[in-house]
């Protein structure tokens, strides 16, 4: 039996033309930086500061890639940036889940103040004005050394979306499993860890991802809370990049060092989406 073909009326096919034309201008605004980092890795430093419209090289430099990875101890600043997301990632997780889980399922005084509070800062960005009091109260308290500071503040900055939508999630689970999880004996934790959060796998693949692609690629917070020192002990891939390009001038060493991360960060990405087929369970009939 042969399939039919839906038929769109006249209207209809102007309007997923338009839709297409516009989804084509979004992605190449999307893969034209991308492109351009990738081939002025292999322009000469000198061919990238003119600048100019010649996309491709006019001679082909491979040597900013060994550079990047032998000179430069990339490598260091690399397990830097992995320590760093992977500690954001980790920390992020248990307390977005563990509050959307409290604030969905228990009930105490300023419940409702504490969570209007969270979901307001969702939508007041106030940007690079909090960076200055985060960075005299990480001086105070001398956390502005290492990187363990760091990854606290960026947690600390970071929570509002991932609670709401822990709280969001749960609250679509039925109550009933608590209840006859309490029946059986279990306490408050046990329901959490047992219960709730294999339920939420979604929302759990969703905040692995987001945090971790995230931080790999972070900069306002190392560079304002540690600017990378003492010395390069705290410098991340990111502002290392920062430090090449528009402090050193080297943009053709900083573009070699931006296409590592991407591909790095890409293939972290492809990692976390072949893992997610193992444990993440979007039916649960």
């Amino acid at each position: 039996m042969e399939k039919g073909h839906a038929v769109y009326s006249t209207k209809s096919k102007i309007l997923r033309g338009i839709v297409w034309v516009l989804m084509l201008i979004l992605a190449l605004f999307m893969v034209f930086p991308i492109l351009y980092i990738i081939l002025g890795s292999f322009k000469e430093n000198s061919e990238l500061l003119v600048g100019g419209t010649n996309i491709l090289p006019s001679h082909w430099v491979f040597s900013n890639y060994s550079d990047a990875w032998k000179q430069a101890n990339f490598a260091t600043y690399t397990m830097n940036s992995i320590f760093l997301a992977l500690g954001v990632m980790t920390i992020t997780l248990l307390t977005s889940t563990m509050s959307g889980y409290v604030f969905s399922r228990r009930n105490f005084r300023g419940k409702e103040l504490l969570y209007s509070l969270f979901v307001a800062f969702m939508f007041i960005n106030v940007g690079s004005v909090s960076l200055r009091p985060l960075f005299e109260l990480a001086v105070k308290l001398h956390m502005n050394k290492n990187l363990f500071s760091v990854i606290l503040i960026s947690v600390g900055t970071g929570q509002a979306t991932y609670i709401f939508l822990c709280r969001g999630f749960v609250n679509s689970l039925p109550k009933e499993l608590d209840e006859a999880a309490k029946i059986d004996g279990a306490n408050s934790l046990q329901m959490f860890w047992k219960v709730t959060l294999p339920l939420i796998t979604p929302t759990i693949f969703f905040i692995l991802m987001v945090s971790l692609t995230g931080t790999m690629q972070a900069f306002d917070e190392p560079f304002f809370v540690t600017s990378g020192g003492p010395g390069y002990y705290t410098t991340n891939a990111a502002l290392y990049i920062y430090r090449k390009a528009f402090q050193a001038y080297d943009m053709g060493y900083a573009s070699a060092v931006a296409a590592i991360l991407f591909i790095i960060v890409f293939l972290l990405t492809l990692l976390q989406l072949w893992s997610q087929k193992k444990w993440v369970v979007y039916d649960y009939e």
